[in-house]
């Protein structure tokens, strides 16, 4: 018999302590609402999605999207099916953000979760509620640090304020890891998840990448700086931006139409050979 067959046959899996495995998703999506007057300019915020758990543990709390692995797919698989579940958009891509095996991070067991974020254009979404949620719901984005070194993450949707604070712990092959001082309602180790995610997709959007993702085929150099200046939190010199964005976009024989401004040119993404 062929050694490895031979030791293959006597191998039994179940004599080894297994984690179950997870995915969690920090979908995203800017949301623009229209201004009372034409002549003011629309106001652009970055949302998150966010489902309140209808069963234990963390019943009633607010958590990212997300659910275990199944048999015969991958983790990548996974989470592009959760947020399919839950925002009825399948992502063209999706980024991932890390592992979270910190032991305890889930009250069930012993529970590894691979995290991701998800960009979603905002004519695309569609809720739907899975069977462990009881709600789901877009929350606007604050993420800053204060004069303490802390860091502030604030959940704003209606009626609801999630305010969260962390520490910074380390930085290493461009991932930030934050510790947990206060989750702020949110359910496990969201608030770490959430974190990491947007640190490290500021530092691509500030280096115009993933910035398209969140815009359609065309769209205005307008648009393109409003996506880098929300979800960075900065305001960019225009000259400034449209030189840097001058290699990276292409012209197109289309203008925007109506809506009482003047019509500006539509820009598409340079495809690079």
């Amino acid at each position: 018999m062929d050694p490895e067959v031979e030791y293959l046959s006597g191998y039994r899996l179940e004599n080894y302590e297994r984690p179950s495995v997870a995915a969690d998703i920090v979908v995203l999506t800017i949301r623009t609402s229209k201004p009372e007057s034409f002549r003011k300019e629309p106001e652009s915020k970055l949302s998150l999605l966010l489902v309140r758990r209808g069963v234990h543990p963390y019943k009633d709390h607010w958590a990212l999207p997300g659910g275990f692995l199944r048999n015969g797919e991958t983790v990548e698989q996974c989470a592009l099916r959760e947020t399919q579940e839950e925002t009825s958009v399948t992502p063209a891509a999706l980024m991932n953000v890390g592992v979270f095996s910190e032991p305890g991070r889930d009250p069930r067991g012993w529970i590894i979760s691979n995290a991701f974020v998800s960009i979603v254009g905002s004519t695309e979404i569609g809720q739907r509620k899975k069977s462990d949620a009881s709600d789901a719901r877009w929350f606007d984005v604050s993420f800053e640090q204060d004069e303490k070194g802390e860091y502030r993450l604030t959940l704003t949707s209606e009626d609801e304020r999630l305010n969260a604070s962390l520490r910074k712990e380390k930085s290493r092959f461009g991932m930030t890891s934050f510790v947990i001082r206060d989750s702020g309602s949110l359910a496990f180790d969201h608030a770490a998840i959430i974190a990491r995610a947007l640190t490290a997709l500021r530092g691509r959007v500030r280096e115009f990448e993933l910035v398209f993702d969140f815009l359609p085929e065309k769209f205005t150099l307008t648009e393109l700086q409003t996506v880098q200046e929300t979800v960075m939190n900065v305001s960019v010199v225009p000259a400034n931006f449209r030189r840097k964005a001058a290699g990276l976009v292409e012209e197109t024989d289309e203008y925007t139409e109506g809506a009482g401004h003047r019509p500006a040119r539509l820009f598409r993404k340079k495809q690079i050979q």
